[in-house]
């Protein structure tokens, strides 16, 4: 048994550091940044705090960056959907793209929101929750119809629309949107996910 336990240490180590050498766009050091990196980093962090995991790997490019977190700062903080709501519609985003490290940071947010854990595994796991509240399933519907069809049924958009309003789709689809882009980002440079948190999530199958 001792000797089991110890091969399974040492793959679990080894599979940590095989992922972890696998990042592709890490921190940038501060004596390589450019004058243009500098003073994009500067910037964000007087609005957000230091870099994190998207950020680090946006700053490759400080124009694109900028604008990415001026349509965060609207879609997170200013939108019209209470955090039980949009933090459910990043994470039924996070599953579609299988994005651990979004679904890391917005799993603790959704449950403080005030969403039921339960209906959080059910996304991880792929499964359509039970139990949710009527505007929760309604965004289900529209959002997974979105993400995994490329459209929306007549049925799914009257009642989004009836709930919500034009505005409140078209903000609910602004933030699918980003956090698509964030999520596009992360798995292209393969971010790791930071220790602790959640449990972690796993890939749907291909």
């Amino acid at each position: 048994m001792i000797k089991y336990a110890a091969l399974a240490l040492v793959f679990f180590l080894a599979f940590g550091l095989n992922a972890l050498a696998q990042e592709r766009m890490g921190p940038i050091p501060p004596g390589q940044m450019t004058d243009a990196q500098k003073k994009a980093a500067a910037d964000h962090a007087a609005a957000r705090g230091s870099l994190t995991g998207p950020w680090n790997v946006l700053l490759r490019s400080p124009d694109l960056m900028g604008r990415v977190r001026g349509l965060s700062d609207y879609v997170r903080f200013n939108g019209p959907l209470p955090p039980r709501l949009s933090e459910f519609v990043i994470l039924v985003t996070a599953r579609q793209w299988s994005q651990p490290y979004e679904w890391n940071a917005h799993y603790p947010l959704a449950l403080k929101g005030g969403l039921n854990p339960e209906i959080a595994k059910a996304i991880a796991d792929g499964r359509r929750p039970h139990g949710m509240a009527e505007d929760e399933e309604i965004l289900y519907d529209f959002c997974t119809e979105l993400l995994q069809n490329r459209s929306v049924s007549d049925a799914t958009y009257a009642r989004a629309v009836a709930k919500f309003g034009e505005r409140g789709l078209l903000d609910t689809i602004g933030l699918m949107g980003h956090y698509s882009l964030i999520a596009m980002v992360l798995n292209t440079a393969r971010t790791p996910v930071p220790p602790g948190g959640p449990p972690p999530l796993a890939r749907f199958p291909q």
